[in-house]
């Protein structure tokens, strides 16, 4: 038996929860007024002074909590009364020109994009350490013999080194798809209460070209608040990246089934799997991360739904899309770290792989009796000579050499003496070892540039 490292039972929070919550969304708000403000004033649209002032003070810690909770209640509205408390909080007149000309999707649009940056550089942080243990894992396995399956039954021998190979491919697409998909995510909305600029004169995209310079953002082309795709684009990726960790959690979980035996989880001491049944070890992690994969596959839709916009702003779609980021973005990062962890313990039984190659007695290698036997006699005369041994041997009528050893239109061509060294499933790996260590080399390579 062959395993990892897990050193502890304890998923660590990744923290992009916390840049979800409450005050962490009003402290991104606050980062976009003092960018506003900022941008305004080297336009001269507002005094420098009251800039400086309005920057001093967009500090949540500064606000009253009571004064905005008993706002809030009253007001019902997302952003008001945040603005009323800092424009109260500036000294002078500054407070005048608080949010100067913006409307509230500008400011939370924008600041929500700030921590969904977050996030999402979070998720390509855990991706590197995702790559960091699946290389390790590639070259643990690389010349673990098992059966490849196709349809749910045997088709020819693989290796798990394949397995582990295919999953670093797949996300290594993904990183290629988040990376590439930034610039065109995380723009800084500005254009007032229908996109029309209007509030800021005719130097409106200026102003939000500086402003999203301040945030470290490119500006949106045409700052309509009615324009969700490229927000929708993203849930869409970072789903379809929970897809492919689905797909990994459940080929572990199948691998973890008795009658497979060919992988176990890394089950921590004092893991109780049952509360009645003692001997149960639980694939929690694979379930976990196939059950989180699940709910954030169910908020594409509602992603897509927002960009049904109606004419130039709809809160509704605004909502809709403020929550689909939230539970997307939560579960994702919970579901990084359990396919870290899984990857990096995952217990590998390769005496078990063996056993389950043997289960069809020979039968896998059907594909290479039929080469063999075709270079005599072509191929689909072979597919014919050896379909035949192969289906009488499924149906109980004798083991599949005996078979094709007893078939004339097969020993007049090949002895027993060779058909027995085609049946040994180790030989017919293909290049399995070579895909796992070029694959294992290739997310070394992705887990240094992401940082892990």
């Amino acid at each position: 038996m062959q395993q990892g490292n897990p050193t502890s039972l304890r998923v660590p929070d990744p923290g992009v929860a916390a840049l979800f919550a409450q005050d962490a969304r009003w402290q991104a708000w606050l980062d976009v007024e003092a960018a506003l403000a900022k941008a305004e004033a080297e336009l001269g649209m507002i005094p420098a002074e009251a800039a400086d002032e309005i920057v001093r003070k967009c500090d949540l810690s500064l606000f009253d909590r009571e004064r905005l909770a008993e706002a809030f209640h009253r007001t019902g509205h997302t952003l008001v009364p945040l603005v009323w408390e800092l424009s109260r909080l500036c000294d002078g007149d500054a407070g005048n020109y608080v949010h100067w000309g913006a409307t509230t999707q500008n400011i939370t649009q924008t600041g929500d994009l700030l921590q969904l940056r977050r996030a999402h550089r979070i998720f390509l942080r855990q991706l590197g350490a995702v790559f960091a243990a699946l290389a390790d894992l590639a070259e643990r396995s690389k010349d673990m013999a098992l059966p490849g399956r196709t349809h749910g039954q045997h088709a020819v021998p693989a290796t798990y080194g394949l397995k582990v190979a295919i999953w670093i491919d797949e996300f290594a697409r993904h990183v290629e798809r988040l990376t590439e998909c930034e610039p065109r995510v995380f723009r800084a909305l500005l254009g007032g209460g229908a996109g029309t600029v209007a509030s800021f004169g005719d130097r409106g995209l200026e102003v939000q070209a500086r402003m999203a310079a301040h945030l470290d953002m490119p500006p949106m082309p045409v700052p309509a608040r009615s324009i969700m795709d490229h927000l929708a684009e993203h849930i869409m990726l970072l789903a379809l990246l929970a897809a492919s960790c689905g797909k990994f959690a459940n080929e572990i979980y199948t691998g973890m089934k008795q009658e497979f035996g060919e992988v176990e989880e890394p089950i921590f001491p004092g893991t109780v799997g049952s509360s009645t049944m003692p001997q149960k070890r639980n694939p929690h992690l694979s379930q976990d991360i196939m059950a989180y994969a699940a709910q954030i596959r169910t908020m594409v839709p509602l992603a897509l739904e927002t960009v049904m916009t109606e004419h130039e702003a709809n809160r509704q779609t605004s909502l809709m899309m403020r929550y689909a980021q939230n539970q997307v973005c939560v579960l994702l990062g919970d579901t990084l770290e359990r396919v870290r962890i899984l990857a990096e313990g995952l217990v590998l039984k390769p005496a078990r792989m063996r056993a389950n190659l043997d289960l069809t007695e020979g039968l896998i290698m059907a594909e290479p009796v039929m080469l063999a036997l075709g270079e005599h006699v072509g191929r689909q005369e072979a597919h014919d000579i050896v379909y035949d041994a192969a289906q009488a041997a499924a149906r109980g009528e004798g083991s599949f050499s005996d078979l094709l050893a007893a078939d004339a239109r097969f020993n007049r061509h090949l002895s027993r003496d060779q058909i027995e060294g085609m049946l040994d499933p180790t030989r017919y790996t293909g290049l399995c070892r070579q895909l796992a260590e070029a694959q294992a080399a290739r997310a070394r390579g992705m887990a240094a540039a992401l940082g892990a």
